[in-house]
């Protein structure tokens, strides 16, 4: 269970992603019912360090809280950002030691400076990601991910993707409930499907008299328990079947298939924490129709079965 966490600042750190840091584990929300941690932000030496858009701000401490957090995260710095030794070495005990490290956008760059990505899973924006792969040859880069959990390591996309990476990390250690209720407190998306390229390559125009997608998802988010086809959807949108799958990739990221399976594991881990529903019937609600199909689609995308997942979630209830 995460408790604290320990932030690093260094010259030219970024203030919006240093920021979302700490919205998300830094305001005190636990007169709301909300999980409360202890968060400081560390500099070298505990001195002010001037950000990226010129103004300085004054930490909570030195590197020493570094030592003992259970989360250690890294906002963006600007390329040519120079790591002090200290910082390296404080990243590596952090990893030796079992604490999670988390990372938003350019910050991936101090992780593999102090060569805890070689071998991992990881991402950055999508405009650093050749380069971090060129730096870091045995990293194992993911270009078009919004964010990616290797084991302890959490690394996030740019800016805005530091978000959905903090509310997967809240999902993962308070459930879904509570990363969705503090998404509508911020008022962001619970859950962003799709990659970055929804974001880099040009979107398909719209044609003045083309529909939205909106009135579709809106109708597949009421009924995920039916059997659904991308035929029925494109009627449905009034468009061909590969037009609607065009469509669909260009404003979600992700296939119509690719998007719907992950919708119904949203709504069956909802449902494994929330309700006594035996893993048949959450299997036919969310609508994989069989618990088979459940647990194949949940597995392969949580990292662990219906059944684990709901003690899991249950253990970390009853211990909070």
């Amino acid at each position: 269970m995460l408790r604290s966490i320990a932030v690093l600042a260094l010259d030219q750190v970024a203030p919006f992603e240093l920021g979302v840091l700490a919205e998300v584990f830094g305001t005190d929300r636990t007169a709301d019912g909300f999980p409360g941690y202890r968060f400081q932000v560390c500099s070298p030496d505990g001195a002010p360090v001037r950000t990226s858009s010129g103004f300085h701000l004054t930490p909570h401490a030195d590197l020493g809280p570094v030592d003992e957090a259970d989360l250690v995260a890294i906002p963006a710095h600007s390329q040519g950002t120079t790591v002090p030794g200290p910082v390296l070495d404080a990243l590596r005990r952090a990893d030796a030691r079992g604490a999670h490290l988390f990372s938003v956008c350019s910050g991936a760059f101090l992780l593999g400076e102090a060569g805890l990505l070689d071998g991992r899973e990881c991402t950055t924006h999508w405009r650093y990601v050749d380069e971090l792969q060129r730096r870091h040859p045995l990293a194992r880069v993911r270009c078009n991910s919004l964010y990616v959990h290797d084991g302890r390591l959490l690394t996030s996309a740019g800016t805005a993707a530091g978000i959905d990476a903090c509310l997967h990390l809240i999902r993962q250690e308070h459930g879904s409930a509570t990363a969705t209720r503090l998404a509508r407190r911020m008022v962001v998306p619970p859950h962003r499907d799709g990659g970055q390229s929804q974001y880099v390559e040009a979107p398909i125009p719209k044609a003045p008299e083309a529909p939205t997608l909106e009135p579709v998802l809106e109708w597949l988010m009421g009924h995920l328990d039916r059997a659904i086809t991308v035929e029925e959807l494109a009627a449905r949108a009034g468009m061909a079947p590969r037009t609607f799958a065009r469509r669909f990739r260009a404003e979600t990221g992700t296939t119509p298939h690719d998007w719907l399976t992950n919708q119904r594991v949203l709504l069956a881990r909802r449902l494994l924490e929330e309700t006594p529903l035996s893993v048949e019937a959450v299997a036919d609600q969310a609508g994989f129709g069989d618990a088979a199909a459940l647990r194949h689609h949940f597995s392969r995308r949580v990292g662990a079965t219906p059944h684990s997942y709901r003690t899991t979630f249950r253990d970390r209830t009853h211990s909070a």
